[in-house]
């Protein structure tokens, strides 16, 4: 599905570069369940936005499904983001002033799915993350629980072929985090790629592989 060759990414600080992403090498296999691992400031949020194409990189060769990602344009990049990939992230993203109904229709507008099937779609995320009362609110009148919620059902909504899940379950209680682990590794045995970056090792063990990310490199175990 995808590969990353000899993927560098930098900043620079104080005239000295300061490696992000160092030689990176990774392929994922479409079907796959991938856990990343490694402390924080290793690079595992770095790579995911960089398998979203929300991140640049200096150096390196990224393909996706064939396509060149390297060698796109930035529309034609969020163009196959927005087809393609449904993005948890660690820190929510939503949109503030969206209710929790509108955040969790939004990618379905980016696919041009017509009014009465967006309705039915949302109806459905709403119900089977039970948040149904919450469908009218802003998130900043949600917990934080909550905003992971619907976060995880925007990313689910349109039957996305890939997942990236920062940190999933870093805001749920334990019950919760089990409930949605098992609904990944439900819809990964559907046919859906999954890729996230966790500190948890029981949230990496849903995985079929776990690799380490230190210094911005895959490590050999």
């Amino acid at each position: 599905m995808l590969q990353l060759d000899h993927i560098y990414k930098w900043v620079t600080s104080g005239g000295r570069r300061i490696f992000l992403l160092n030689d990176l090498k990774l392929q994922v296999e479409e079907g796959e369940f991938l856990s990343i691992m490694g402390p924080s400031g290793s690079g595992k949020s770095t790579l995911l936005n960089v398998i979203a194409m929300l991140d640049d990189f200096q150096e390196g060769e990224y393909f996706f499904e064939n396509e060149p990602i390297h060698q796109l344009k930035q529309k034609k990049r969020t163009e196959i983001f927005h087809q393609n990939i449904g993005f948890i992230f660690q820190a929510y993203h939503l949109l503030d002033d969206l209710t929790v109904y509108e955040n969790i229709e939004t990618p379905l507008l980016y696919k041009k799915v017509k009014s009465a099937e967006r309705k039915a779609l949302v109806a459905d995320m709403l119900d089977r993350f039970n948040i149904v009362g919450k469908k009218d609110l802003f998130p900043h009148q949600l917990s934080g629980g909550q905003q992971q919620l619907v976060g995880i059902a925007r990313a689910l909504i349109f039957k996305p072929k890939l997942i990236l899940a920062d940190e999933p379950t870093g805001n749920l209680n334990s019950k919760q985090s089990d409930e949605i682990m098992q609904l990944f590794r439900e819809l990964n045995q559907e046919g859906t790629t999954f890729i996230q970056a966790t500190h948890s090792e029981s949230n990496a063990a849903y995985g079929s592989r776990t690799i380490h990310l230190l210094d911005g490199s895959v490590q050999k175990i």
